[in-house]
């Protein structure tokens, strides 16, 4: 009787040990999951800086207004009334598709 016994409890544990590593939600689909993980994380990472530097342009556009003013200076071309602008056509300046040239004195 005991030897039956320990013979149930022994493929009792061989079924349980393999549940846990070749079944459903056991260890090798654990691992998979963890580099699945690290896959996205890396992945993420970029999109994460480009937040940080879109929320950090937002507190700078709603508190200072340096921002606001190089923002109109470089996507819209403004000018204060104490400036004179010079546009000198085909110059490309590093504010993008602005075709307009620098402004002097």
């Amino acid at each position: 009787m005991l030897k039956w016994l320990a013979v149930g409890l022994l493929l009792l544990l061989a079924l349980l040990q393999y549940r846990l590593w070749f079944g459903s939600s056991g260890v090798y689909e654990l691992e998979e999951i963890r580099e699945r993980v690290v896959q996205l994380d890396t992945a993420n990472k970029p999109l994460r800086d480009r937040n940080a530097r879109l929320a950090a342009e937002v507190v700078d556009l709603k508190t200072g207004l340096d921002a606001i003013e190089e923002r109109a200076r470089s996507d819209i071309g403004m000018v204060r009334t104490d400036e004179q602008f010079y546009w000198v056509p085909g110059v490309a300046t590093g504010a993008g598709d602005n075709q307009s040239g620098g402004s002097g004195p």
